[in-house]
């Protein structure tokens, strides 16, 4: 009964919210809308790909797209105060530790993007197209190269969230860090649907690129409760 009225809480604050950061999203993308060009020649410039289009709307669409993850992108400090802020009702949160929340997830989701974007997706990106031959060239379309380079940064923006999110369940009683301990197994489990589900291609070596990290995240957050003496049972 008590988590269902925590999550009623907590949507009912979280929709508050919700309408500002979507006109926000909406005017974003149609700023950067105007400059998706530029960034597209960046990231094909940073990734080192000729991209081609084979519809008509193809790259409209795609540019659309480019425009809302960058504003996504962009906009994360504000997605997440509207996240903690809605969080810090039903859990009875002070400012303070609200505050250093929206602060260190900010900071791993940059961290995180920013580590795909100059380590895991360069690397993926070449292992990948290493199996072009004489007979066999890659002709990559504009919106699968958007929809790859986009959901993978900010997929691994997302995950280096986990070790404050491991925090946050044992500080509200939700998950002891005994719990995390002895549920490695169902955590690796986890950790490989996540990892073929954010994924924009469903091979083992993209799998491998998110669920590694991920893990490895998941075992910091399991030792930064131990030093903080958090989830204790």
């Amino acid at each position: 009964m008590e988590i269902n009225s925590n999550l009623i809480i907590f949507l009912s604050e979280l929709r508050k919210s919700i309408r500002l950061m979507g006109l926000a999203v909406i005017l974003g993308t149609a700023g950067l809308y105007l400059i998706s060009p530029v960034i597209l020649q960046f990231l094909q410039i940073h990734l080192d790909q000729e991209l081609a289009f084979f519809t008509v709307a193809e790259p409209f669409l795609a540019h659309v797209k480019l425009s809302f993850f960058v504003t996504l992108f962009v906009l994360m400090p504000g997605i997440m105060y509207c996240l903690w802020m809605a969080l810090g009702k039903p859990f009875k949160l002070s400012e303070k530790t609200l505050a250093w929340f929206v602060l260190f997830t900010t900071v791993l989701f940059y961290l995180g993007a920013g580590f795909c974007y100059s380590v895991t997706l360069t690397y993926g990106v070449k292992f990948l197209l290493g199996f072009q031959s004489s007979q066999l060239k890659p002709v990559i379309s504009i919106n699968k190269f958007v929809n790859f380079v986009s959901i993978f940064i900010l997929a691994f923006g997302f995950i280096f969230e986990l070790p404050i999110f491991m925090v946050f369940s044992a500080k509200v009683g939700l998950i002891s860090r005994q719990a995390f301990e002895r549920n490695r197994r169902y955590a690796v489990l986890i950790i490989s649907i996540m990892a073929a589900l954010l994924t924009p291609t469903p091979d083992i070596v993209n799998m491998l690129l998110m669920g590694g990290p991920l893990y490895l995240l998941y075992e910091i957050g399991i030792l930064i409760l131990k030093i903080m003496k958090i989830g204790n049972t």
